[in-house]
């Protein structure tokens, strides 16, 4: 074991743990916050030319663009969640949801069907265009350079700050991985590359470790489901068809989150467990809010952990 059976340091580490991510939030956060604004800006502006400044706003522009969804809902007064888009407008939840989260339109929804959808959601979005904001729209006249400027960093103020915490977390998220990647090259260990060559988990290499891989579990009822795991890692000692070394990279900005997430880690080592069995592992790489509360119901559950202030502990992991 590394962490999970010493309590004893565990009130230190949490102290250290939210020093680390406190230190990187100051230095970082407003700058990855920034450079997320920058470019939904641009993307604001590519939707305004391409509805002539909201003037022109269309149902086919919207199935060509579903992605554009989530910058309309940003554009109203006052700017609307998604669900409360979907009551307003009265259409169908999955089209919505398709449209924001998988930027896609429906594939087995019919055309005609569709574009009624589409339509209504025109509508609504047309009914709450924010008028402070896009003055030009009330007036009839042609907007100026400045005032569309203005309008579409305001738009994307308004995305970035519906969207803050995921893209703080996945900053972060990308930086711890960043992290084990360093500190495994520095070990003679390679990257296969999950997202440009399929890795199965069962035939890794020694000396191998890949991010995001796809893990095939069995859920109850006897279907097959991919769970994706943070880093998964082949230490040199090992062989071609052990299980590897799973890690979920994990930080948090605050304890209360922290307690609301705790079960999804729980979750996956039962689906392994139950495919796999006991022999298999799953541990978490922590940055950030994470109390004795967190710790002790991941412990109780045989998940371990290491901190990424002693990130050198992941040599106690077989690495």
């Amino acid at each position: 074991m590394v962490n999970r059976d010493k309590p004893d340091l565990w009130k230190d580490d949490v102290a250290r743990s939210v020093d680390m991510y406190n230190d990187w939030f100051i230095n970082f956060a407003p700058k990855t916050f920034r450079e997320s604004r920058a470019k939904a800006t641009v993307s604001v502006e590519a939707v305004l030319k391409w509805t002539k400044n909201l003037t022109a706003l269309q149902t086919d522009l919207m199935r060509d663009h579903p992605e554009i969804l989530q910058i309309l809902r940003m554009s109203t007064c006052p700017p609307i969640a998604r669900d409360r888009l979907i009551g307003l407008a009265h259409v169908q939840p999955n089209l919505v949801k398709c449209m924001e989260l998988d930027r896609c339109i429906p594939s087995r929804m019919a055309v005609s069907h569709l574009n009624l959808e589409l339509a209504k959601i025109v509508a609504t979005i047309r009914k709450l265009i924010d008028p402070d904001l896009f003055v030009w729209i009330a007036s009839g006249a042609s907007p100026t350079r400045t005032q569309v400027g203005r309008a579409a960093t305001i738009v994307a103020d308004r995305l970035c700050g519906a969207n803050a915490d995921p893209i703080i977390r996945n900053a972060q998220e990308q930086r711890q991985l960043k992290c084990i990647s360093s500190w495994l090259e520095k070990r003679g260990y390679k990257n296969v590359r999950a997202g440009k060559l399929a890795v199965r988990f069962r035939e890794m290499e020694p000396g191998t470790f890949a991010f995001r891989v796809n893990v095939p579990v069995t859920q109850d009822g006897g279907k097959q489901v991919n769970i994706p795991i943070d880093a998964t890692i082949m230490p040199i000692s090992g062989r071609r068809g052990e299980f590897p070394v799973l890690i979920e990279a994990k930080s948090a900005g605050d304890f209360t989150n922290t307690n609301k997430r705790r079960k999804e880690e729980a979750q996956k080592i039962s689906q392994l467990r139950a495919t796999y069995g006991r022999d298999i592992r799953l541990n978490l790489f922590l940055c950030g809010y994470f109390d004795s509360g967190y710790l002790g119901y991941e412990a109780a559950e045989g998940i371990d952990w290491v901190w990424e202030h002693r990130i050198d502990d992941l040599s106690r992991l077989g690495l």
